[in-house]
């Protein structure tokens, strides 16, 4: 797990020693990585985060699966950004 690798205030905020939900004011523990693009946006092998705490994990994936966005949810612990966002 490589945290330097995680988002910062819209993918979920760093605080030390933590990082925490990207749910719009959601201060709890994340431990799942959702991972997104916008196909007008971004190219076919890049990946955004979200991060989520228990809790938001199923509002925002649907928020990203509806819109076609969301490619992958994988625990926090087993999360490894992809080689070109290194």
């Amino acid at each position: 797990m490589n945290f330097p690798d995680l988002p910062g205030p819209l993918g979920g905020a760093r605080q030390p020693d933590a990082v925490i939900c990207s749910a719009k004011g959601c201060r709890a523990p994340a431990v799942w990585v959702l991972a997104w693009n916008n196909p007008k946006l971004h190219t076919p092998r890049r990946r955004k985060t979200w991060l989520a705490c228990e809790e938001h994990r199923e509002h925002l994936s649907q928020f990203l699966g509806m819109r076609g966005f969301l490619k992958d949810v994988v625990p926090l612990a087993d999360w490894e950004a992809p080689e070109e966002e290194r």
